[in-house]
């Protein structure tokens, strides 16, 4: 597994690197531009052959990005459609550019249209991204279910998956939140019921779909559909249920991304990948 945390890209790729080296990460996730605006940050060939030449032989070993949260790929509004579509090629291209891992795509709401229709301009869109760039993967990442999210469910990923014509499919993976588990019904709280709930996953996705875990502790109880994300051990999963979602093996050398608050506010820092590498072998040791 290989434990990071989501760093600031402020002040360029390489600051971004450099802060998820100091933090002892194995791999990263940034925001390819203000996760709050549409305005796209303009990297160059130089930007990128920097980063690439920063990660050579180095300790990062996966980059992933996180698209903006102000995609809805779902909405019927033709501007925000068009918006979303746009910034989705533009992270997918960025990850082509300095060989991430992939893209994560919080899939869209239907905002009080009929899901299905929604679900199909999700697709469309997803195809139109893909066809639109080189070889990124795109990453659909489960949801907590509040109001219309789509992705709340594995049958939800996995019809989105299906629905996308087979040459873009293949580039389709997903990204799985334990908080976001939690919070939209799976319960994830020991080693136990994760492995009852991955061996859904497993039937209804597939695992060899499953590229990138973020790994957050949830504020709020089992089926709350309420994203809130809590440091670890201080949530409703607490100490057993990070421990299990840190050590189920068939998580294996993915990357394993904290997107926690921090014990200052700030996010992640070089004391919480400590924690989590702890929190790790202590699920790996309960196991055995």
């Amino acid at each position: 597994m290989l434990i990071g945390a989501h760093v600031s890209p402020a002040g360029g790729l390489v600051k971004a690197h450099e802060r998820g080296i100091e933090r002892d990460c194995d791999a990263i996730q940034i925001f390819n531009q203000s996760p709050r605006m549409w305005r796209p940050t303009r990297y160059g060939e130089e930007d990128f052959a920097a980063f690439r030449e920063a990660r050579a032989g180095g300790p990062i070993q996966a980059v992933v990005i996180h698209a903006v949260y102000l995609i809805n790929a779902a909405s019927k509004d033709p501007e925000i459609r068009r918006k979303s579509v746009e910034s989705m090629t533009h992270a997918l291209r960025i990850g082509d550019a300095i060989g991430a891992a992939g893209v994560v795509l919080h899939p869209g709401s239907a905002v009080g249209e009929p899901k299905d229709e929604a679900m199909a301009r999700i697709v469309e869109a997803i195809e139109t991204a893909i066809g639109d760039t080189e070889s990124c993967p795109l990453l659909l990442e489960d949801t907590a279910g509040a109001g219309q999210t789509i992705g709340r469910t594995f049958e939800e990923l996995a019809e989105l998956i299906e629905g996308v014509e087979r040459r873009a499919r293949s580039r389709l993976g997903v990204c799985l939140d334990c908080c976001h588990l939690l919070a939209s019904g799976y319960d994830v709280r020991d080693a136990e019921r994760l492995a009852a709930v991955v061996d859904d996953f497993d039937a209804i996705v597939g695992l060899d779909r499953l590229r990138c875990l973020h790994v957050n502790d949830s504020q709020t109880p089992l089926g709350s559909n309420r994203d809130r994300h809590a440091n670890l051990c201080d949530g409703e999963l607490g100490r057993e249920g990070i421990a299990a979602f840190l050590s189920e093996p068939r998580f294996y050398a993915l990357p394993a991304l904290l997107e926690t608050p921090g014990r200052e506010g700030n996010g992640p820092d070089a004391a919480d990948i400590a924690w989590t590498r702890e929190l790790r072998e202590e699920g790996r040791s309960v196991r055995s």
